[in-house]
This record gives C-alpha cells, sequence and structure tokens, in this order.
C-alpha cells in the first residue's frame, strides 16, 4: 500500500512539471501545425484576368509581381512581409489628494418656560440641560499614488498573411523560436494591417498594426526555476491573508 503511494506521488509531481523538456533542451514547436503554414498551402481565390490578354513571359512591362516594376510588397494569403518591432515607452504619473473637514454644533436652553430648571432638579450631580446639545467633529483624509512605467523593446519577425478580409484589410501571423542551451525564446506577433500601410522594403512597424497582439517570452529549465511551483500558486490563490 505504502509503495503505491509513493509511486503515485512520483507521478504527481511529474505531471505538474513540464515533461517537454524535463532532463533535456524545450522542443520546439513544428511549422506544420502553425496557420502560417497552412495559409502558405491553402491560396485564396485566384485573381481575375482580363480576357484577350496575352503577355509574353520575357516581357519588362508584365502587370504581375514578378515583372521588373512590379509591386512585390506582401499582399496575398500566404505571402511574408518583415514586422519590425521597436517600443521605446515612458510613462510617469503622480497624484496627490488631501481634504479637511471641521465641524462644530452647540445648543443652550438657560430659560424655557422654568423647563430646564425643574428638570435639572431631577438629573444627577453634574448634569445640566443649561448646554442640551454641544457636538464637534473632524476629519481628515490623504491620498498619494504614483505609477512609473518604462518599456524599450526592439525585435525584426518575419509574418505571413493568413487572411485577406472582404475590405482589403490584411491578417497576419508570425512565430519565431530561438533555442539556446535549456531554453527557448519565444516571439510570437499577430495582428491586421493595411495594404498602403506596408513599405516598398516589405516592412511595417508595429505601431500600424491594428488589434497588435505581441508576446516576448520563453520556457526551458531556467524559466521553470524562476516560476513559483504549482502547490505555492494554490496556495496563494485560495490564502485568505
Amino acid at each position: 500500500m505504502h509503495l503505491h503511494l509513493v509511486f503515485l506521488s512520483l507521478f504527481l509531481l511529474v505531471s505538474c512539471s513540464d515533461p517537454d523538456h524535463l532532463g533535456k533542451a524545450p522542443s520546439f514547436t513544428p511549422p506544420i501545425k502553425t496557420r502560417e503554414h497552412s495559409a502558405m498551402i491553402y491560396q485564396g481565390l485566384p485573381q481575375s484576368v482580363e480576357r484577350g490578354s496575352v503577355v509574353d513571359g520575357s516581357s519588362l512591362w508584365r502587370r504581375d509581381r514578378m515583372s521588373l516594376l512590379g509591386d512585390r510588397r506582401a499582399l496575398q494569403q500566404g505571402d511574408i512581409m518583415t514586422v519590425v518591432i521597436e517600443i521605446d515607452d515612458k510613462a510617469e504619473i503622480s497624484n496627490t489628494t488631501s481634504r479637511s473637514r471641521d465641524g462644530s454644533d452647540s445648543m443652550n436652553i438657560p430659560n424655557l418656560v422654568g423647563i430646564p430648571q425643574k428638570l435639572a432638579k431631577q438629573w444627577p450631580d453634574g448634569a445640566s440641560p443649561t448646554n442640551a446639545i454641544d457636538l464637534n467633529s473632524n476629519s481628515s483624509s490623504k491620498g498619494d499614488g504614483s505609477v512609473r512605467r518604462k518599456e524599450k523593446l526592439t525585435l525584426r519577425i518575419a509574418a505571413t498573411i493568413i487572411q485577406v478580409l472582404p475590405n482589403g484589410v490584411l491578417a497576419i501571423e508570425g512565430t519565431q523560436e530561438v533555442r539556446v542551451n535549456f531554453e527557448l525564446r519565444e516571439l510570437l506577433v499577430n495582428g491586421y494591417v493595411r495594404p498602403e500601410d506596408i513599405s516598398r522594403q516589405n516592412e511595417i512597424t508595429y505601431d500600424k498594426i491594428a488589434s497588435a497582439r505581441i508576446s516576448y517570452g520563453g520556457r526551458g529549465q531556467i524559466s521553470d526555476v524562476q516560476q513559483p511551483r504549482y502547490g505555492r500558486q494554490v496556495l496563494e490563490a485560495i490564502l485568505p491573508f
């Protein structure tokens, strides 16, 4: 019975860890399972060709992209472009608030048809209706807040057009993986771009990508050491203190 518990405990420990790089370098993501690969295999609808137009393959004035002056920018599904990511943001916000309020109320009844004098005889020693109500209140609050952030990131990545939307906007997605020893660096980018924002060098900057999703991280043995274990994460999520 105890032996079974030991094997069960070892199985749970191994299952909680990532077996992909257990004792070895992390594996690359298979390229054939990405949407970029699918976009290159399954092309979109063919472009229309004018009737009766016959163009010599050796002509310099061909209308297609392979001509001398043709547009070689990525415009069709499966084409590849370069995304330039140069983020250098700095933000600093500081707020200070202060509030103070004082209040005082007092009401005296020295004479009211002799009623206070009659009531004073029945009140205990030291009490008197002369000063019937006397209230004082003070309140103050003060708050300080500040936010300081600085981010800098410079990257270049090749992205593939995975879909051409009906309005002509291009949906792009790019992945890049670089493995050094037992650590794998991952770079992911996707979003939507306009064909006219692509430069003649077939490049586009990140600030012209709508709904941009940029991820820069990694996985491997070093990343595992820097992250708290699953048990610690569960305890931090359920403990109220």
